[in-house]
């Protein structure tokens, strides 16, 4: 592939409580509808991915919890910091997605925010509630690989 045909891929965000919580079996990229200013704050990595989650709404997909605070240099222009924000998607997309928030115990959650190019790509995830007790058996397989990887290393 030519070098000026690469899209590189640069991270922004990555939601490691959303692995915590949920397990995650399938996944999408989409696209987001930002201002300005949210870009801008993106372009530093001041975003807060705790708690956020996609919903239909009027056909379409929005995301709900992700904060961008307010850009310092945009004064009355600002955004708010946790509105909800578009999702660009098929319309295939979005009706899996609703069929899928409507099952028992499902959600789909944004997993990391990464730029694209010059555009910014949220993944979401199907998640589906863990148990304490499942979250227990991953940090034990967790700590003993670490153990694992020590004694290789040691």
């Amino acid at each position: 592939m030519p070098e000026s045909k690469k899209t590189h891929i640069r991270p922004i965000a990555h939601n490691k409580r959303a692995f915590h919580d949920f397990m995650i079996s399938d996944k999408i990229e989409a696209g987001i509808v930002l201002a300005g200013s949210e870009v801008k704050v993106l372009r530093d990595g001041k975003v807060t991915l705790a708690g956020a989650h996609v919903r239909i709404i009027r056909g379409e997909a929005q995301v709900f919890g992700m904060k961008i605070p307010e850009y310092p240099q945009a004064n009355r222009l600002n955004h708010e910091v946790e509105r909800e924000r578009k999702l660009l998607l098929h319309k295939r997309q979005i009706e899996r997605i609703d069929r899928d928030l409507n099952q028992r115990g499902a959600a789909w959650v944004v997993l990391r925010l990464y730029f694209k190019g010059a555009r910014v790509k949220v993944e979401i995830g199907l998640g589906r509630g863990k148990r304490q007790h499942d979250k227990r058996h991953d940090l034990k397989k967790r700590d003993a690989q670490r153990e694992m990887d020590r004694a290789i290393k040691g």
